[in-house]
């Protein structure tokens, strides 16, 4: 979940570097610190952000070296401080290292490392890998980028890692395991990160580096040589064009990066959509589905496994497979069913839904699944992430890069395209009647224009916020296909308000949840017309009987819930499957307006990284 940049070249690192980690603050920020080559190595970090870093570095004499590694921490091993922070610096003061992930065998080489005369400073298992490198280069009399392949294969967990060593500032040596990790190549210059976007203004060319690799970058040779971990083995690297700019990870205007994301559904969703439905036609095209038409024909279960937000969306697919497909359908969260002995049988499909590519849960679990023989398809957003690698066959989202730490368009456009897989495949199955397939695909073609109206709301909804935002709990309520939606709205409040809240379907409040309800409690009720509209406003009354406060979400023209809500936001109205992309985005913009009035801060809200990249 850290974030990890790196740069060698002929330019003045520092600056780049510092930069890089601005861009990936976003995979934790309770920390930060910079090692460079300058005569000596030396290193600066510190407890906080990386303004705090910055501030720092400013009272140091000028510098300007041309080789650095910097990084970003969210908490594994060891609270946020000072000496937990990274880089890690090897007992010699020989070797840097910057580290995302988490090395499970820790206590044992910590041990080892011990009998050998080595002593440690922090709590972090990271520590403990830069002094086994160091070990080995000197016990062995190895140079540093076959000490670290040595290191790492007596390493298990994940990694991904950039070191450098004061002796050869020529050189960096990056690997990876189970996290992400690119190196973009640049004019006499590479540039590392957890991500491509610490470079994308530099260099439109990248290596992802796929697990159990190791990279010696050397910039007098101007080379980057790629070798097995396992054992040693020289390896072709394999030179990617990166597909999205500058701009795109950029603000843009918007105060906050959640805010400018929310705002960009509209777009996200239509690029998500484009090329794939084919109107004059009647007719869908996903090619991940096309070239395996025979494990989609002869699916007899799909199996969903996802996690948080990605999970909630899953949620709504099985009612898109069971309605449309006639499918049985089960949603796992991937880090319980990873753990389990599940059964799968050859004919079950898995479906992995995430927003990087890189949630180890779900990696692991589609890693798994893989193993057992089944047919893995992967819904992700980020072209060449681990899962897109992984599985067999599948489909980008193409909603653009997602910097705030809490979801939003990667719900509403994994959705748009799970409706989209639930069509196609409702098609090869035969399993619904021509007129219902039409309406949907022409409903699902305007769900653009429909999400653009939702956006036209936002000054209701903060007059909403405003009224509700010191209310120290919340519930949210939902039935069929918006149970899901109930769930991601509640999600949405506690992760970037920090207000305790819970989503249920609505019928189960009297079993339980309606012992919560007073007059101080506001009750989010997703209470549109399609989908048991009737059971819905018999539980609002529930509720109205007992004081609690009614906020719902109702479509257009409503009258009958309007009347027994205190607020209420409309929506248009739409097919059934289609309303959580539209009923998410106003509790999306009442969570996003809450937390500000609150105080909190929506890009980075505390404890949380946007990448889950550890377990």
């Amino acid at each position: 979940m850290c974030g990890i940049v790196g740069y060698i070249g002929q330019r003045n690192a520092i600056p780049l570097v510092i930069n890089g980690l601005k861009k990936l603050e976003y995979r934790g920020y309770d920390s930060a610190g910079i090692s460079f080559v300058d005569n000596d190595l030396e290193t600066f970090k510190t407890k906080g952000k990386v303004k705090d870093l910055e501030k720092i570095l400013k009272s140091h004499k000028k510098s300007s070296p041309n080789v650095a590694i910097a990084h970003t921490r969210w908490a594994t091993h060891g609270i946020p401080s000072d000496t937990n922070s990274h880089p890690h610096i090897s007992n010699s003061g020989r070797l840097a290292l910057i580290h995302n992930g988490i090395i499970e065998n820790y206590s044992s080489l910590k041990k080892l490392l011990t009998n050998n005369g080595f002593t440690f400073k922090s709590e972090t298992d990271s520590e403990v890998l830069v002094n086994l490198i160091e070990h080995l280069q000197t016990s062995l009399n190895l140079k540093i980028g076959k000490a670290v392949q040595v290191a790492l294969s007596k390493v298990v967990g994940a990694y991904a890692i950039c070191v450098i060593d004061k002796t050869r500032p020529f050189e960096m040596i990056v690997a990876k395991l189970g996290s992400p990790l690119a190196v973009g190549i640049g004019s006499d210059e590479f540039f590392v990160g957890s991500d491509a976007s610490p470079f994308v203004e530099f260099t439109n060319r990248s290596v992802y580096l796929e697990d159990n690799e190791v990279a010696i970058i050397n910039i007098l040779k101007k080379s980057l040589k790629l070798f097995s971990i396992n054992d040693g083995t020289e390896l072709t690297p394999k030179v990617q064009e990166l597909d999205y700019s500058l701009e795109q990870i950029e603000k843009g205007g918007y105060d906050y990066f959640m805010l400018k994301e929310i705002y960009e559904q509209p777009r996200a969703i239509h690029d998500t959509i484009r090329g794939r439905l084919i109107i004059n036609e009647q007719k869908i095209k996903l090619s991940g589905i096309d070239e395996n038409l025979e494990k989609f024909k002869n699916a007899e279960r799909i199996i969903i496994v996802a996690c948080g937000t990605s999970w909630h969306a899953g949620l709504v697919a099985e009612y898109i497979f069971e309605d449309l497909c006639r499918i049985p359908t089960e949603v796992e969260y991937a880090s319980e069913f990873r753990y389990r002995n599940p059964v799968i049988n050859k004919n079950d499909l898995i479906i992995s839904i995430s927003q990087s590519g890189e949630t180890a849960d779900t990696l692991a679990a589609v890693k798994m699944a893989k193993q057992k023989g089944a047919f893995i398809f992967g819904i992700c957003n980020v072209v060449g992430s681990s899962i897109a690698r992984e599985v067999h066959s599948g489909a980008f989202t193409h909603a653009g890069p997602e910097i705030g730490v809490a979801s939003t368009k990667a719900f509403t456009t994994q959705i748009a395209l799970l409706a989209i897989i639930g069509l196609r495949i409702s098609q090869i199955k035969k399993s619904l009647n021509d007129k219902i397939f039409k309406n949907l695909l022409n409903s699902l073609n305007n769900i653009t224009t429909l999400s653009k109206e939702v956006l036209k709301l936002d000054n209701i909804i903060l007059k909403i916020a405003k009224k509700y935002h010191n209310a120290p709990n919340f519930l949210f309520l939902g039935r069929g296909y918006n149970f899901p939606t109930a769930l991601e709205g509640a999600l949405k409040l506690k992760e970037i308000s920090y207000i305790h809240a819970e989503g249920y379907p609505a019928a189960e409040m009297k079993h339980g949840p309606i012992a919560l309800v007073d007059k101080n409690m506001p009750v989010v009720v997703v209470a549109t017309k399609k989908g048991f509209y009737e059971k819905v406003v018999s539980n609002i009354q529930e509720i109205k009987s007992r004081e609690g406060k009614i906020i719902a979400i109702v479509t257009k023209g409503d009258t009958d819930v309007k009347k027994l809500s205190d607020d209420f936001i409309e929506i248009p109205e739409c097919e059934e499957l289609l309303v959580p992309i539209l009923a998410s985005i106003p509790l999306q913009l009442l969570a996003y307006h809450i937390a500000l009035l609150r105080g909190c801060n929506v890009d980075q809200p505390r404890n949380l990284a946007k990448s889950v990249t550890v377990e």
